[in-house]
């Protein structure tokens, strides 16, 4: 560090930067330490779910069914495998055949793209919830009655599908059925009888 003509310490270039350099790495310690405070308290408030297993509460078909599973659990795989409700099929696990859609209060969803977890705090309704004892639900008359399943693999999720827009539209036009089963594929060829039986509940 050198003088200047009046006596004064004149600051050298690289002691400025070194200086400088030292002032942003503090201020840069600053900047990240409070973000990783805020991350980890946050983190204590919300703890995250898993990778073991957590308590989930699924109400299904009226009833509560307190489980243990892993957040990554699907809820066709809890239907299934823990509560052995097998009316919903588990076919693609892509959400592309609509084969293991139930309702999720009253909306049709693909059980098979819905976390367990995030079912919780929801009415979900299975193709076991329809019937009253062994009195079938209008619906599921109209698919005997019609003829309306071969392999009745798509069953359950075509009739769940068509539960939902018929709870909202009891009278849906023909156009609003193909719409509601659009997500749903029938392999067997009886999608003509389907759309009969939807029409025969439809027209009361």
């Amino acid at each position: 560090m050198s003088k200047t003509k009046n006596g004064k310490q004149k600051l050298s270039r690289r002691k400025f930067l070194k200086t400088a350099g030292m002032a942003s790495g503090a201020i840069a310690v600053g900047l990240f330490v409070k973000p990783a405070a805020r991350a980890k308290a946050a983190a204590t408030k919300h703890p995250p779910l898993g990778p073991g297993q957590v308590e989930v509460r699924l109400d299904v078909n009226g009833k509560e069914h307190v489980l243990k599973l892993e957040p990554r659990v699907t809820l066709v795989e809890a239907l299934r495998e823990r509560l052995n409700l097998t009316g919903t099929k588990r076919t693609c696990d892509h959400g592309e055949c609509g084969a293991c859609t139930v309702l999720l209060d009253g909306r049709a969803v693909c059980s098979c793209m819905t976390l367990a977890v995030n079912a919780q705090g929801k009415k979900i309704i299975t193709i076991e919830g329809l019937a009253q004892g062994k009195m079938l639900a209008r619906l599921q008359k109209a698919f005997v009655e019609h003829d309306a399943l071969q392999c009745g693999f798509c069953t359950s999720g075509m009739i769940m599908s068509l539960k939902a827009l018929l709870d909202q539209h009891p009278r849906a036009t023909s156009a609003q059925i193909r719409t509601a089963i659009a997500g749903n594929y029938c392999r067997c060829g009886a999608l003509p009888n389907i759309l009969k039986a939807a029409s025969a509940v439809a027209r009361g």
